[in-house]
């Protein structure tokens, strides 16, 4: 083929050193030869607080390693047996100060480009590993796959006493998509606990695994799908995948929008919203030690 010259040049993507570093405060990322990616949420190590930084940086992360060229699958875990239970009251705190512009920008944006990136802007196989008890469960059950640790508690904490908001942030999405409609129902309206078992049971994931042999489980199952012809690998992710974008673009703005409605109309903060861990009774039970002060 004669050499060609063109008028213009690829805009340059990062790569993968600069996602990592750029990330590192809220995700640990690891990535194989085979561009197998372990994306590690954290806080300073230690397991996860929720934060308006993180809620901003999840689908930013989903964007850019998701449409990366060299990733070629990625494994979403947490730190330790917690996975998403405590507010950070400090980051927060805008809220209070610019209701509006907070709950514009810093939920009802950032958190609808967290489900939208992963499912819409992702192009690889996604393996959801849910290392530990909490909420914001979607985070691991809304990857292609998903396996969970045999020991942890779930729950979606929106409608336990105490708070005033309504399930619409993508959970609702994941919910009545994966499990029968009456527990879907039950789960998202009563916030009542779910174990692995009925994870399982449900459909929410489809293998739970003794903790000590999660992550060993989560790199034979990206082994078996590295083995798979590379094209057909991604395009299968994209037609298996098909019922999650369908719901996103049916589900997730309206029911969103609803929610951010009911905030306004009982004036909640999250800053002010009570730890899910004395919900889920595991506030002694934490390995390693969540950082900072547990409300």
């Amino acid at each position: 083929m004669a050499n060609r010259v063109t008028n213009t040049s690829y805009v340059k993507w990062p790569d993968f050193e600069e996602i990592k570093e750029m990330f590192k405060e809220h995700f640990i990322m690891d990535r194989r030869e085979d561009g197998v990616v372990t994306v590690r949420m954290h806080c300073k190590g230690g397991p996860l607080i929720w934060s308006m930084e993180l809620h901003d940086a999840i689908g930013k992360m989903w964007r850019l390693l998701g449409t990366d060229r060299e990733t070629e699958m990625i494994i979403f875990t947490g730190t330790g047996n917690i996975w998403v239970t405590d507010f950070e009251a400090a980051s927060w705190a805008p809220e209070g100060d610019n209701a509006g512009e907070t709950r514009y920008n810093h939920m009802f944006v950032d958190g609808r480009r967290m489900i939208i990136t992963m499912i819409q802007d992702t192009e690889v196989p996604t393996l959801g590993v849910l290392s530990g008890s909490g909420g914001h469960i979607e985070l691991a059950c809304m990857c292609d796959f998903c396996i969970a640790a045999d020991d942890i508690t779930v729950l979606d904490p929106h409608m336990l006493p105490g708070t005033n908001n309504v399930p619409g942030d993508g959970i609702q999405s994941c919910f009545m998509e994966l499990m029968p409609t009456r527990q879907a129902v039950w789960y998202l309206m009563t916030g009542d606990k779910m174990t692995a078992q009925q994870l399982l049971q449900y459909g929410m994931v489809s293998e739970i695994v003794p903790r000590e042999k999660l992550m060993d489980r989560a790199y034979e199952i990206a082994d078996l799908l590295m083995a798979q012809n590379r094209v057909a690998r991604r395009l299968a992710t994209q037609v298996v995948r098909r019922p999650w974008k369908k719901r996103i673009v049916d589900d997730l703005d309206c029911a969103f929008g609803t929610e951010m409605f009911g905030m306004f109309c009982a004036e909640e903060l999250h800053s002010e919203l009570l730890s899910m861990l004395d919900y889920l009774g595991v506030k002694d039970k934490i390995d390693p030690p969540l950082v900072g002060k547990i409300r």
